[in-house]
């Protein structure tokens, strides 16, 4: 089994206007290091995949088909093999 990691942020090109709020309330809050930052979703998927490749071929048809909206939106997957406890 395979734990697919799904982040879903805008694309560098989409105003992020709830990072730009939270960068904004840093600065005021004197973290004046912070240059910027980028709001987004996860997702954590279980996946009874037989190998790697195919669990990260499925997490991302899924993330395709539902989880984000590809005019504004990009995505990263990390795959994680589930060690039993």
């Amino acid at each position: 089994m395979y734990i697919a990691q799904i982040t879903v942020t805008y694309k560098p090109s989409i105003l992020d206007p709830q990072g730009e709020v939270i960068k904004d309330a840093l600065a005021r809050l004197d973290y004046q290091g912070v240059t910027s930052v980028t709001q987004g979703k996860y997702f954590e998927t279980k996946l009874t995949a037989t190998d790697e490749q195919s669990a990260y071929d499925e997490a991302t048809s899924l993330t395709e088909a539902l989880l984000i909206n590809p005019n504004t939106e990009t995505y990263r997957i990390t795959m994680l093999a589930e060690v039993e406890a």
